[in-house]
């Protein structure tokens, strides 16, 4: 099962790398590359601080998911029987246009597409001289799986193939990809949706840097939706929980462009603090 695991992680990265170059050739100007190149070092540094924050919650969140889960069953609140009341079929309707080529589409974009989207504006930022943008996503980011794990501890919520009542299309396209899906994620992990909310994350800032990567924009908008839309078509989620992951981003949106200055700030101001620290030690 291990090396199974490996060779699907091997085929995204794969995947994804080929598109972050086509990404990259109708993106991001020849110009921009030559002085990210010259300018590496300085741009790695002013970057440091965020790009670690995210890291930190990566790690904490990579490790905490099998004890989260249980604690979530300790002190959340089940909610998958209002979601159902709520809104009923809306899955098993919206899975009723399936096709064998949308099935194949939508299930590159939840795997394949998705990771792109969520990677390639970490380059497109960082190959811009004015570093904002990139401290900006990256601390949204970071509130996204910040709040995304609280919102897992405190809701325990099914999706809607858990309860049968919608088909799961993209293990009979990729049968490989329940692998990694079991790795990454797990059952109660619904609510919300933190592939609509990244994605939509994601869209978000392409709007706000559109003057510098207009095509960026075009592209983001047609794989945001498409992931959005994947999360339903394969079952893997309901309307409530896309609806509240396009809460969550709105949310993380704002605290990114709000917050990341505070936070490099706060950093950049305790780095001297704790260097000083450690030199004075005998």
């Amino acid at each position: 099962m291990a090396l199974e695991l490996l060779t699907v992680l091997l085929s995204i990265v794969a995947v994804v790398s080929v598109l972050l170059v086509l990404g990259t050739i109708l993106c991001i100007d020849r110009g921009q590359l030559r002085e990210l190149r010259a300018d590496l070092r300085t741009r790695l540094r002013l970057a440091a601080p965020a790009i670690g924050l995210l890291v930190v919650v990566l790690v904490i969140n990579s490790l905490t998911r099998r004890t989260a889960q249980r604690l979530s069953w300790l002190i959340g609140f089940e909610i998958t029987d209002q979601i159902y009341r709520l809104e009923g079929a809306f899955v098993a309707w919206v899975q009723t246009f399936q096709t064998t080529e949308l099935t194949v589409y939508f299930s590159a974009v939840y795997v394949y597409g998705y990771v792109f989207l969520l990677v390639f504006p970490l380059l497109a930022y960082f190959a811009l001289s004015e570093q904002r943008s990139l401290h900006e996503l990256t601390v949204a980011y970071t509130a996204n799986y910040a709040i995304g794990l609280v919102c897992y501890l405190l809701f325990v919520a099914y999706g809607p193939r858990n309860l049968g009542i919608a088909e799961q299309f993209m293990y009979d396209v990729y049968p490989s990809s329940r692998l990694l899906t079991s790795a990454v994620n797990t059952p109660t992990n619904v609510f919300p949706s933190l592939h609509t909310s990244l994605s939509v994350t994601v869209l978000l800032f392409a709007w706000r840097t559109r003057e510098a990567y207009p095509r960026w924009l075009a592209i983001a908008a047609v794989l945001a939706t498409s992931v959005v839309i994947s999360t339903m078509y394969l079952g893997i989620h309901w309307l409530t929980d896309v609806i509240a992951g396009i809460g969550l981003a709105s949310a993380s949106y704002w605290i990114g462009v709000h917050g990341a200055d505070r936070w490099r700030e706060l950093v950049t101001g305790a780095l001297p603090r704790i260097t000083t620290t450690f030199r004075s030690r005998p």
